[in-house]
């Protein structure tokens, strides 16, 4: 592959992210059932905060099996063929950020701005809690043919 192709696959990947203000999250419970769910999240290099409640069976999921795959993918409307949507995963570690953590406040404070006043109302409720979905390894499919390793960041190997 060239430099522009490159260029150009790599910029189609970090798209899928910047585009979506949500991830689709599997997670697996402590007896082995699967369940798939979405969340909103702001993405420093770290990874990929979520703030999501533990009536939620994801987090309830991810508290207990601190791993989880996630998924950006084009939508539908979007894709010249439903077969070949441009998809990003990562299988993820699941760190929980504690509430007395110095980080706490700050990735909320940040989640507000990308989010607005909603942030401030969910961070009164005591059920919910702030995870880093932190990026182990990851593959980007670009089309028919064409699946790429990525690193954690989301750059193409």
């Amino acid at each position: 592959m060239d430099d522009s192709e490159r260029h150009s696959l790599q910029n189609a990947c970090d798209e899928l992210i910047r585009r979506q203000n949500s991830l689709l999250i599997a997670s697996r419970s402590a007896d082995g059932a699967v369940a798939i769910s979405y969340a909103p999240y702001l993405r420093e290099e770290a990874g990929f905060y979520i703030f999501v409640s533990e009536q939620a069976k994801h987090t309830q999921n991810l508290l207990v099996q601190p791993q989880a795959s996630i998924l950006f993918i084009e939508p539908e409307a979007e894709a010249g063929n439903p077969f070949a949507r441009r998809r990003l995963t990562f299988d993820c570690r699941v760190l929980e950020i504690s509430k007395t953590h110095a980080e706490y406040a700050q990735k909320l404070d940040g989640m507000a701005v990308k989010f607005g006043e909603i942030i401030g109302i969910l961070r009164t409720l005591t059920d919910f809690h702030l995870l880093l979905l932190q990026p182990q390894a990851g593959q980007f499919v670009a089309g028919f043919g064409k699946a790429f390793t990525v690193d954690n960041l989301g750059r193409l190997q």
